[in-house]
């Protein structure tokens, strides 16, 4: 750098490395170390010690600081003194009691509660609501009473005529006006049961109970209703929801009336029951027990079978066999099977110890299934154009939560045994034997699949589908393994069934569960003939459209299983399979899916043949799914999955092999900016490989593969003008790195042609940021390269930086912004490095400009005038800052140039030196600059002063220091 003709000062950069480094300093190995931990010891008086004295084992000086966290092992740290502070107001007792208390009062709680391990029936809930529904329309019939059902009114004290109210309440609990609603969807049948569960609710708020116990009495009615059969299990989801709001509340109430005043305990007993509560309970019970119809009385007693806690000790372990026994009056048996069903639930709920009422329902609901082919049952059936498999489907969700209450915590090999042995009795009830499946742990039905394979074969086929029952054995042998030598007999066994299934959605349905099973057990060979049936089955008529998410289920197995992608190819019927999936969005969810497996587990890189043609097939079809209404998110997410493939491909030393991937892979996914940008980074990364395997010699043959590069003609397509600035740069220093200099030259000259075409402002994650932080980020580093750039012999000296400087001269910047002289004072550094003798940096076989021009005064004439315009323009904007009255922003430009001087400039120069001080005083003159930095900078000037070429520093600190106190 100069000014008025003189040069920037000599550096020798090697000398400056060392006197940078930090000094070292050997390290004594004694009692202390750095890095040793430190030892903390408790330290306690001595018995018979004087007062006073301690004794302590630690090692540690005094000198040394504590370290924090060791320093809380003593237990003073918050939690340690709140662990004791609650011991210590904890009641002492004698361990052999506590340890007894708290083994009674565990082994209570097992018996009497259901664990984290019985899957609630909340769970089931959305399944059932889901899987039963109906197009048919629904009614709701409600006799909701007359207006005497009112609640009494305040002034009513006398006990008489509250007595005759309540009475004439009760009488008129199933009398009164009717309301009934016609023609309602299923969702519409919903929603007028959750408004009556919300005027339940506000009843109940108002002090109504009468009118609460009307909605619940009508409610339960409904239950009696079959006339759309189909929707049968959904209502009963429905309207046992109110019940059991219903029976909440009562029970809160209840326990509110024993709460006072001291709340009542968990593990309360009969006498610490109040008398007034236990009137209110048996209130309630006197008034369920009125109601004339059995169903309904059945149905709200169950509701609040809690209650009879409030009353006596062993009322629920009575109850419990009463309400069993008045289920054997219902004479459909659909409604009687979920009435057990809603009995065995509020049985596992308040007594899951009593067993016997489980079995009992469970053995009554076997002696109801001969009337399933009564004719009562079948001419209902033939009413409402009903099969006998679909209608005994409907009996699923009642039998399977009877048995998984039974099978709770119960010795499941005897249990097990009882059931088949059932089956075998009632002629191998499908229905039943299906539930069994369900509704036992799949370790136990594994363990005697071929058993139940032998019961599935004596089914009637006509009463419940075959393949319905290999559909519930396969979900318990993908959760479980039976023996290995029956798992291939299993497996035929099954398959001969379901490949005989006519029904597309019904063999589908059943196939995607053992897909799972042969995967686990099998090799790519039984998993293709698997694959080879679905497409026979499927094929046809296009059945396949209807299935997607079973198919989709398929694929997701088998890639959780075979995670070697030339095997995974190899299979003959995969991308057959995967043919199927004509849907635009389901053909990409199934690649994205398959292309989410590969990037996880494929660790090698792999140039297999068949690996690499399926997934290109397979990126290419999520690539051809793109277009104008695409999301970015998806356009993001599509080009990573497919970016993490391309990195995943390599051939070696084949390196002509791996560019014409990459020109290959330019064409197909052209569409995808970010993918494009990734396979440039492969080329330029590829040339890099080439110059280490030849360590930076080219022979004639890779001098030309080197220059036979893609990425010049694939720039320019980018849309991000940020992106192309910045692979033209790295393109560039790779030709450069390569002895490539016509091309090098190239890039670099198309980065600085492109910069007028930047933006002022950009998006950044969807908002408008200004962009000059990152132009000045570009420039900076295009100045870094250049300096190792050589000159063009066709063009002036200096032709790449001047070309830069005329185009920032040109940029439209923003106003009241500096950016612009910002570059003027970054390229000042590197006009000052290109005066040098030698370069701080160069690039091995590759003539800079030192050896070029080897010192040339006309060189260094150019340089030096070049300096002189930028720092003249620089002054004029200072000026210009003076005028606008912009002290800070002009505090900021002068102390920045104040730095570029003092590290480059020759300071011996008087007018330079000069310049340098009425710099320091433009920057301090508004007290803009910061003191902490003004003093570390004046101590670095007072440091190079120090060494023998920079002793004329000192004059400028003294002038420097005596205006600052000035």
């Amino acid at each position: 750098m100069a000014l008025n003709h003189t040069r920037s000062r000599g550096r020798n950069y090697e000398a400056e490395l060392q006197r940078c480094r930090p000094e070292g300093a050997p390290v004594e190995f004694g009692d202390y170390h750095p890095l040793k931990p430190i030892m903390v010891t408790d330290t306690k008086t001595r018995r018979g010690a004087r007062k006073g004295s301690t004794s302590s084992s630690s090692s540690s000086s005094s000198s040394v600081p504590p370290d924090p966290l060791s320093s809380m092992l003593d237990g003073t740290d918050p939690l340690s003194m709140f662990a004791a502070a609650s011991a210590s107001e904890t009641p002492t007792m004698s361990h052999s009691a506590s340890t007894g208390d708290l083994g009674r009062k565990k082994k209570e709680q097992d018996e009497d509660a259901v664990g984290p391990d019985f899957e609630p029936w909340s769970s089931k809930r959305g399944e059932i609501l889901a899987r039963f529904t109906t197009t048919e329309k629904l009614s709701i019939n409600l006799f909701m009473g007359s207006d005497r059902g009112k609640a009494p009114s305040p002034g009513s004290s006398a006990v008489s005529e509250k007595v005759r109210t309540r009475l004439e309440e009760l009488d008129d609990l199933e009398e009164g006006s009717q309301r009934e609603l016609l023609n309602l969807s299923q969702q519409d049948y919903a929603n007028r049961i959750e408004e009556l569960n919300q005027s339940l609710k506000e009843a109940w708020a108002s002090d109504q109970k009468v009118k609460a116990l009307k909605i619940v009495i009508q409610c339960s009615k409904l239950l009696s209703d079959t006339s759309v059969i189909q929707f049968y299990p959904s209502k009963f989801v429905l309207i046992t929801d109110i019940l059991d709001t219903f029976g909440r509340l009562v029970y809160d109430r209840i326990w509110t009336m024993c709460s006072d005043p001291r709340p009542l305990p968990d593990s309360f007993t009969v006498e610490d029951v109040n008398d007034t509560a236990k009137e209110t309970c048996l209130n309630w019970f006197f008034k369920i027990a009125s109601i004339r119809e059995l169903l309904p009385r059945l149905y709200v007693e169950a509701a609040i079978l809690k209650c009879n806690r409030f009353l006596n000790k062993s009322g629920i372990r009575e109850t419990l066999p009463r309400l069993t026994a008045m289920i054997r009056g219902i004479g459909d048996p659909l409604v009687a099977a979920y009435a057990r069903a809603y009995l065995c639930r509020v049985g596992m709920e308040v007594a899951p110890q009593l067993k016997d009422s489980l079995n009992c329902n469970f053995f009554d609901l076997l002696g109801t299934f001969r009337q399933i082919s009564g004719e009562s049952v079948q001419n209902q059936l033939v009413l409402q154009r009903v099969e006998t498999p679909e209608y005994l489907t409907l009996y699923s969700p009642a039998i399977s939560w009877i048995l998984q209450c039974i099978a709770y915590r119960a010795p499941e090999v005897i249990l097990l045994t009882e059931m088949m042995e059932r089956c075998k009795k009632l002629g191998n009830n499908a229905l039943l034997l299906n539930s069994v499946m369900r509704a036992f742990s799949s370790e136990f039905v594994a363990a005697r699949a071929t058993d139940f394979i032998g019961m599935i074969k004596d089914c009637d086929e006509a009463g419940f589908p075959k393949h319905l029952l290999f559909g519930s054995l396969g979900r318990s042998l993908a959760c479980s393994d039976p023996p290995e030598s029956e798992r291939l007999t299993i497996l035929n066994e099954a398959w001969k069934v379901i490949t005989k299934v006519r029904n597309p959605q019904d063999y589908i349905n059943c196939a995607e569960i053992w897909v799972e099973f042969t995967c686990r057990h099998f090799t790519k060979r039984e998993v293709n003939t698997i694959l080879a049936d679905i497409i026979k089955h499927m094929t046809p008529d296009r059945a396949f459209e209807d299935a997607y998410p079973q198919l989709q289920s398929v694929i997701r197995k088998i890639l959780n299983y075979f995670h070697d992608f030339s095997v995974l190819f190899s299979m003959e019927r995969f991308l057959s399979f995967l043919d199927m999936f004509q849907k635009d969005s389901v053909r990409v969810e199934v690649c994205r899916s398959i292309m989410e497996v590969f990037i996880k587990h494929q660790v090698e890189l792999t140039r297999d043949p068949v690996i690499l043609n399926a997934m290109l097939h397979i990126c290419k079809t999520m690539h051809d799914s793109v277009n104008a209404l695409t999301l970015e998110d998806e356009k993001r997410s599509l080009a990573l999955l497919i970016i993490g493939f391309i990195r995943m491909v390599s051939f070696g030393r084949d390196f002509e092999q791996q560019l014409s991937f990459c020109v290959e892979a330019r064409a197909t996914f052209c569409n995808l900016e970010p993918v494009l940008v990734q396979l440039i980074h492969t080329v330029n990364q590829l040339a890099m490989e080439t110059r280490r395997v030849m360590r930076g010699s080219h022979s004639r043959k890779t001098a030309a593969f080197v220059r036979v590069s893609h990425t010049f003609i694939t720039i320019p397509s980018l849309s991000s003008i940020f992106s192309r600035l910045s692979l033209y740069l790295l393109s560039g220093q790779v030709a450069l790195a390569n002895q490539c200099l016509s091309q090098a030259d190239a890039f670099l000259k198309a980065a600085v042609s492109i910069l007028p075409e930047v933006p002022r402002s950009i998006s950044v994650e969807g908002k408008l940021r200004s962009s000059e932080s990152f132009l000045l980020d570009f420039i900076n580093n295009f100045l870094a390269t250049v300096l190792v750039v050589p000159d063009h012999p066709e063009h002036g000296v200096l032709y790449l930086v001047r070309g830069l400087l005329n185009m920032v001269q040109d940029y439209t910047w923003e106003d009241n912004s500096d950016a612009k002289v910002r570059v003027y004072i970054s390229a000042l550094p590197l006009l000052a490095a290109m005066c040098q003798e030698t370069y701080l940096y160069s690039i091995p076989k590759v003539d800079s400009n030192e050896t070029l021009y080897g010192g040339d005064p006309k060189f260094l004439s150019e340089i030096n005038k070049l300096c002189e315009t930028l720092i003249g323009q620089i002054l004029d904007h200072l000026k210009a800052l003076s005028r606008d009255e912009s002290t800070k922003r002009q505090g900021a430009v002068a102390f920045s140039l104040f730095g570029i001087l003092l590290a480059h400039g020759d300071l011996r120069n008087n007018k330079l030196s000069q310049l340098a001080v009425n710099l320091w005083n433009l920057s301090h003159k508004h007290g803009h600059c910061e003191t902490r930095i003004s003093v570390r900078t004046l101590e670095y000037m007072k440091h190079q002063a120090q060494q023998p070429n920079m002793v004329h520093l000192s004059d400028t600190v003294q002038r420097l220091t005596l205006q600052s106190r000035t």
